[in-house]
């Protein structure tokens, strides 16, 4: 089996980590896996097996025709059979089909967005996809919505997390050990980040010490003018920090206390697999896949969207109980490696591509 990952960008987000994650998993499984970047070379860039073949496009147009060459040839040259396409490339993919034809070409929808909208505002995406053998989701919500649309090859697949050993460890996270509140999310809708900050303020907890830490890609727009704002108002620069993009993950979990997602939806964040593979306890919002990882008070704690007051009941009881912290932890490492498992994902997926 040779197949070959297609990403728009290596920036630090969901998608573009799993696909580095595919591509490095199946590095040892299959005969041929490499990974193709079309616009924009990013952070997990260095996170690729060395031995991954890479290929980028430098596509600087939506229809870009050298692009869709190059591509051809670095699949005709490598005898690609499947072509696993990630997000927004479908467009990038979709033109590819029209040029050559017989590449099976799998799509794999990430955003967990899609099962709000309409079918009227995703026409080019659901025309594009007529053209494609295969669909994989994150979650059943959106399962059901291609469902919905008339599609029938719908595959459910679990994201996994691995941590990159390699990676140097030089991320020192400010603030006092054991009292830190950390937010692995770019700093964008629908991450929510200014929920944790309400409840954060609404607790006082910068008076018992505890501090919170958002690691994500930071825009320099209005998102994160109005955290900055906040942060100004409640007098909290020496409480809240802002790191942007990291790579040294695993370290900044090991000297993080508490882990938190705020989204107002997700497909299947992998943010919350690493932060059990980090043995951290974590609060996360109800929505998309998060369920299904976090069980309500049993491998964390879950609270109703958009809500601080539930939020900031969680976050209480997590912050003054340091043995609930210790047995959730526990139960959602487990759970973890029991049931989203990096060899299991991969198994379901090589079964995907020989069908």
């Amino acid at each position: 089996m040779r197949v070959l990952q297609i990403i728009d960008s290596l920036d630090a987000g969901g998608a573009e980590r799993m696909a580095v994650n595919f591509a490095n998993a199946l590095y040892e499984k299959i005969e041929f896996s490499g990974i193709v970047v079309t616009r924009n070379e990013g952070v997990l860039k260095s996170q690729l097996h060395k031995n991954v073949p890479y290929f980028y496009l430098n596509k600087r147009k939506t229809i870009d025709l050298k692009s869709i060459k190059v591509l051809k040839e670095t699949i005709i040259q490598n005898k690609i059979e499947v072509l696993h396409a990630h997000g927004t490339s479908f467009f990038t993919v979709f033109l590819l089909k029209m040029v050559h034809f017989k590449i099976k070409i799998i799509y794999h929808e990430h955003y967990g967005n899609r099962a709000l909208q309409s079918k009227f505002k995703n026409i080019p995406l659901i025309f594009c996809l007529l053209f494609f053998n295969k669909i994989v989701v994150v979650n059943h919500q959106v399962k059901d919505w291609f469902i919905n649309v008339g599609f029938k090859k719908i595959i459910l697949l679990s994201n996994f997390a691995s941590f990159d050993e390699n990676i140097v460890s030089e991320t020192k996270l400010f603030g006092q050990d054991n009292k830190r509140i950390i937010c692995l999310a770019n700093l964008k809708n629908p991450k929510n980040h200014i929920l944790l900050l309400k409840a954060f303020q609404s607790l006082n907890l910068k008076d018992e010490n505890w501090s919170l830490h958002f690691v994500g890609k930071i825009f320099n727009n209005d998102y994160s003018k109005q955290i900055s704002n906040f942060v100004d108002e409640f007098n909290l620069n020496d409480f809240v920090y802002l790191y942007d993009i990291k790579s040294d993950i695993k370290h900044i979990l090991s000297q993080s206390t508490i882990g938190v997602l705020c989204s107002t939806n997700e497909g299947f964040p992998v943010t919350l697999l690493e932060y059990g593979l980090a043995n951290l306890p974590v609060i996360c919002s109800n929505v998309g896949f998060c369920g299904d990882i976090i069980i309500n008070k049993q491998t964390g704690l879950l609270f109703e969207n958009e809500n601080v007051k539930d939020l900031s009941l969680n976050l209480k009881n997590l912050v003054s109980n340091m043995n609930l912290r210790k047995s959730i932890s526990i139960n959602l490492n487990e759970h973890i490696l029991n049931n989203f498992s990096q060899e299991k994902t991969i198994n379901d997926l090589i079964h995907v591509y020989n069908q």
